[in-house]
């Protein structure tokens, strides 16, 4: 099988990328908050109900990626991959047509788009990982960058490039929110069934040239030793894989969430002292904060496409274990100085450029080792359990941004971000220690 002729695997990273810059729509969420929390705005939604629909998004991406990876191989990747872009295209329709509430907005763009995500998003890394057995850091962060290169894109087309769709898009009489919802919907839709048609298995058998699985190992994981779901229910390097994604997952999603609001109230206080709209140079001041904010959001989003990739190498070379260990190490060093980094406006920017970066690897480094510890050839349905950590952390860390900063009640300082910030921050830093003291697993 090694010198059979066979589809060129780089198509594979093609399509993967193709899909996963639609999927990265999620990411994208705060550059709506502006607009459906403004108080003298059309929505006038809280920071919770915001943070609700974003957190929506991420928890049924998580539990329906699980039910995607058991039924991968019934459906096949094409397929699932197909129905993922249609259910995420049509939710974001959907919510451009009647998501005028805070409910539909929940259902459409919460429930149904979240779950659209979670149909598709395993197919690039289940696939990839067979394709590339020899390179499965590598693969998994190219396989996944586009979900955050992707979030760029929809976030500064939205929010600026050419005036921003948000300010000048006007579809079928809609505001400016559900236009840009619909016109998303369809691009999503087409660009995963587009990316989806290269998803397909390598043939039975088959392995790249020149490369030779290596032995099962006591001291390393390979991924040679297949464990079946429920083998890996009772090992407890699963659990320790679980709480760790979740406690360094928190951090990044609590930030997506958050960016622009804490920008805009940090930059806003530093230059004013104070967050007080009868302020002369208030309307001014916010404008000039949410650009920046804006630019630090944009660059946490490049910053996690490129983290996915470099993490992924770098764990080639140094591997996983200690991988996942600095980065959460990492993450948790600069989230507990973010709220004090956020009043300067070049220490903003690169803060939210090392916590993308850190996030981004997550989502390279998680699945990697998934791949290791529990089977190359099982990591489908493997890494959906693993997975739903990311739906747990999607709920805990946008709730515990917008819980606080709603408790503040409009307070004229920016101190509310204060107690999320420390909280991820000690969360990352005892996933660490977690992660470190994970042993390969041992098969009954």
């Amino acid at each position: 099988m090694e010198n059979k002729k066979v589809m060129n695997r780089w198509l594979v990273v093609v399509g993967a990328i193709l899909i996963q810059l639609a999927l990265g729509a999620i990411y994208a969420w705060s550059v709506f908050t502006p607009k459906l929390t403004a108080v003298d705005g059309t929505y006038q939604f809280s920071a919770g109900e915001a943070a609700w629909i974003f957190s929506a998004g991420l928890f049924f991406f998580a539990l329906v990626m699980i039910w995607a990876g058991r039924k991968l191989s019934t459906y096949g990747p094409q397929k699932l991959a197909m129905a993922g872009g249609l259910v995420l295209g049509a939710g974001y329709i959907l919510a451009g047509f009647f998501g005028n509430s805070f409910i539909t907005q929940l259902i459409f763009i919460g429930i149904i788009g979240g779950s659209g995500i979670g149909l598709a998003y395993v197919v690039p890394i289940a696939v990839g990982v067979k394709w590339f057995p020899d390179k499965k850091g590598m693969l998994t962060g190219l396989a996944v960058a586009g979900f955050g290169f992707g979030a760029t894109i929809w976030v500064k087309w939205a929010g600026s490039w050419g005036g921003g769709l948000l300010n000048d898009l006007n579809i079928a009489g809609l505001d400016g929110v559900r236009s840009v919802f619909l016109l998303y919907g369809v691009i999503f839709a087409v660009m995963v069934i587009i990316g989806s048609l290269v998803m397909k298995d390598p043939p039975k058998g088959w392995l790249p040239k020149g490369y030779t699985p290596p032995p099962p190992s006591s001291t390393s994981a390979t991924g040679s030793v297949e464990f079946d779901s429920g083998q890996v229910l009772k090992t407890p390097q699963f659990y320790m894989l679980f709480i760790t994604f979740i406690f360094s997952a928190l951090a990044g999603l609590m930030v997506i969430y958050c960016i622009k609001l804490f920008g805009i109230d940090a930059l806003t206080y530093s230059k004013l002292g104070s967050l007080d709209p009868s302020n002369i140079d208030y309307q001014s001041t916010v404008k000039w904060a949410s650009a920046i904010a804006g630019t630090a959001m944009a660059t946490y989003a490049i910053l996690n496409g490129l983290g996915r990739i470099i993490w992924g190498m770098v764990s080639d070379k140094i591997g996983r274990k200690i991988s996942i260990f600095l980065m959460c190490l990492i993450q948790g060093i600069v989230m507990l100085s973010f709220y004090k980094l956020g009043f300067g406006t070049t220490t903003f920017i690169i803060a939210a450029a090392i916590i993308g970066f850190n996030f981004g690897g997550n989502f390279a480094l998680f699945p990697a080792a998934t791949a290791d510890f529990f089977g190359n050839k099982s990591v489908g349905r493997n890494y959906g359990l693993v997975f739903f950590a990311y739906g747990i952390a999607g709920i805990v860390g946008p709730q515990l941004a917008g819980v606080f900063k709603d408790a503040a009640k409009g307070a004229s300082d920016p101190s509310a971000w204060l107690t999320p910030f420390i909280i991820a921050g000690v969360a990352c830093i005892i996933g660490a220690v977690i992660i470190i003291l994970a042993k390969p697993p041992k098969k009954a």
